[in-house]
């Protein structure tokens, strides 16, 4: 059997392999700082691979660098050892009511259908600092998220919550990433008057979006709010990580309908989503039409409803001096209203693009497109003359009509005024500054997927879980979807002196969670007919040290004689829950898979996906578990190392499975 490795895969080993592969010639020897020889790219060699010209090797080119950008890739790609531990009930957070009958927030997951403690939800909220979160996610969700919402910190000279200090070195930097200091704080000033301002900044979230876009499916979607404070550092940023080539909007979300006076000459009232795509198989699906469009389609025939658009083009270039070919009649069955390009005695009446001052115009259509789709134009006298129609149907054979979004998305919905309120509905006065708009996160979500396509949705900087929330309200919006969230955020103290500290909310993730429960909740109250599958659940699971024991990343560091002392290498506070979390992070099972716990021969069995994945933790394995587990014929079977119950067992063990499953790949740990 094969032993798990039980970290986080090492970015640069992989990509060093992949160049090996399709280079081999770029393949070199160098000395590394301690003497020893090792493999290495050239990379005249590689330049000169992936160019159709002479290299001439000169340093000045066009890029995007910053101080400290290589110690920023060197930490996307470094492995950690860490884990995601699942927590079912949390019992650190205090539940029922204060004295004014405030409700404290709930404790741990949340099943399917609402019920706390449950653990069937395949929605999933992960505490822990992101970047160590998009690291252990990467084998499991590599290319499997469909689209990435984030609304990161805007760099406002606040107290800067992500502690990137690449003063450090990456050594350093990795033992203290995710910890607090000894007062318990873990926020870094980032004034402006810190000379290191907007580096900061970029080496926070550059490795988090070089993780991220590993995670999008290939016809994935990222959306990215931010301020003009950084708005042009990230843009180039992300053409560094996505590729300028898919870059396709910097939109702007008008969410403040009076205007903001926080800065000089202009009162702002906007904020910006910049929308990439992970390449060219990206689809959109659309949004609904609004309700006062719906009803302009007020005519109907066989086809179905129908609204006229007029033809003949009007502003920009709309002369027949701008387009001459554009310019033709149309003959009108004065009777049907029916239209033809010949003229005949039943199409006997001409209509042409006259302008309303007499000059000539031009249609929107050139005279090929109007042969192919005369069914579906129509003739109709104003006035003194006739104009000509195209029938705009409400739905075709790929279901009702669906519009683009503008590059300005604007409404009161849309309004951080309009945002607060709409939490405050929910969450009372478990205050929560500038939450996002769900109207706004629901249309991007409806309009980057499809409602039956199992997509998965991720925020990792999920703050009050808007996201969530907007997942849960997608879904019911049509018919019923099938979308998945996965929700990110560092479990940032709240201020002793606000009302959520007061109620019991001690960071931001129990704001969240909870948030996410009462959102739930409220969904299906309002729409007991149409929610009875919605899943409005979720597992919690926080970032936490591996539950491997030191020994098990390097037994040659200890002596032979102290094994004896190690009953196996596993901490101890660590379950057996645990350690199947850990072993699905390992074999990239998802995280949201069935879990079914079950009892062979007295021995604690998990089977995972409907048996994908078989696991047993227990000590003392006898041969009767093992043979049923192998009756089952799993995909991977883990177990402990030293868990078998006698030297028997482990002879016979490869034997049971050459018998009953010779395909299932065995591991242990």
């Amino acid at each position: 059997m094969d032993k798990l490795k039980m970290h986080t895969p090492n970015k640069a080993d992989e990509n060093f392999r992949k160049l090996t592969e399709l280079f081999p010639g770029a393949v070199t020897e160098t000395i590394d700082e301690n003497g020893v020889v090792v493999r290495a790219i050239d990379k005249d060699v590689l330049m000169q691979e992936i160019n159709t010209h002479v290299v001439d090797g000169r340093e000045e080119r066009y890029q995007f660098t910053w101080p400290d950008k290589k110690k920023s890739v060197l930490l996307a790609n470094t492995p950690i050892a860490k884990t995601l531990r699942p927590v079912r009930e949390d019992e650190t957070v205090p539940t029922g009511a204060d004295s004014n009958g405030n409700p404290y927030c709930s404790t741990g997951s949340v099943g399917k259908d609402g019920t706390p403690g449950g653990f069937d939800s395949e929605n999933l909220y992960i505490e822990g600092d992101n970047l160590e979160v998009l690291k252990l996610l990467q084998e499991t969700y590599l290319g499997k998220v469909k689209m990435i919402y984030i609304d990161p910190p805007y760099n406002t000279g606040n107290d800067f919550v992500y502690e990137d200090d690449f003063a450090q070195s990456t050594e350093e930097y990795l033992a203290n990433s995710g910890q607090f200091d000894e007062e318990g704080n873990r926020l870094v000033k980032n004034l402006d008057s810190n000379g290191r301002f907007h580096t900061d900044w970029l080496n926070m979230i550059y490795p988090r979006l070089k993780l991220a876009k590993d995670l999008l499916t290939d016809d994935g979607v990222i959306f990215i709010s931010i301020d003009d404070g950084e708005a042009a550092n990230l843009r180039k940023t992300c053409n560094d990580v996505f590729g300028e080539s898919n870059f396709v909007a910097d939109l702007t979300v008008v969410n403040n309908l009076k205007g903001r006076n926080d800065k000089k000459y202009i009162a702002r009232a906007n904020e910006r989503l910049l929308m990439y795509v992970k390449s060219s198989d990206f689809s959109e699906h659309g949004l609904s039409l609004d309700e006062s469009v719906v009803k302009e389609y007020d005519e109907s025939d066989a086809l179905g409803r129908f609204r006229l658009i007029e033809l003949r083009k009007r502003g920009g270039p709309d002369t027949r001096k701008d387009r001459p070919n554009m310019y033709y009649p149309f003959y009108v069955d004065i009777k049907t209203g029916e239209v033809s390009l010949e003229e005949s005695e039943r199409f006997s009446q001409v209509a042409l693009p006259i302008k309303s001052n007499g000059d000539d115009g031009r249609w929107r259509w050139g005279k090929d497109t109007a042969r192919k789709n005369l069914s579906f134009l129509f003739g109709k006298k104003v006035g003194n003359k006739y104009n000509i129609y195209e029938k705009d149907y409400l739905e075709s054979d790929d279901g009702a009509r669906r519009i683009r979004p503008k590059s300005v998305l604007s409404g009161a919905a849309y309004s951080t005024d309009v945002a607060t309120k709409e939490y405050r509905s929910i969450m009372g006065k478990v205050d929560f500054s500038n939450p996002k708009s769900v109207t706004l996160l629901t249309d991007l979500i409806v309009y980057a997927t499809h409602a039956d396509e199992n997509a998965i949705i991720l925020d990792f900087f999920s703050g009050s879980s808007t996201t969530a929330h907007a997942v849960m309200k997608a879904n019911i919006l049509e018919s019923l979807g099938n979308r998945k969230f996965i929700m990110v955020q560092l479990p940032e103290a709240t201020d002793e002196t606000s009302d959520a500290y007061q109620l019991g909310y001690s960071n931001i993730c129990e704001i969240g969670k909870e948030r996410i429960r009462r959102a739930g909740a409220k969904i299906k109250e309002e729409n007991p007919l149409g929610t009875q599958g919605l899943d409005v659940g979720f597992r919690v699971l926080k970032c936490d040290t591996t539950n491997m024991k030191d020994v098990y990343y390097n037994p040659d560091v200890y002596e032979a004689s102290f094994f004896e002392s190690l009953t196996d290498n596993i901490k101890e506070d660590r379950t057996p829950e645990d350690l199947l979390f850990q072993v699905m992070l390992d074999l990239g099972v998802l995280l949201s898979s069935s879990i079914e716990e079950t009892e062979i021969a007295g021995k604690k069995v998990f089977n995972v996906a409907d048996g994908f994945l078989i696991a047993c933790f227990d000590a003392n394995v006898a041969e009767e578990t093992i043979t049923a587990i192998a009756k089952q014929r799993p995909y991977y079977f883990v177990m402990r190392d030293s868990s078998m119950a006698s030297d028997s067992v482990a002879v016979n063990f490869e034997q049971i499975f050459a018998t009953y499953s010779p395909d299932t790949v065995r591991k242990v740990l």
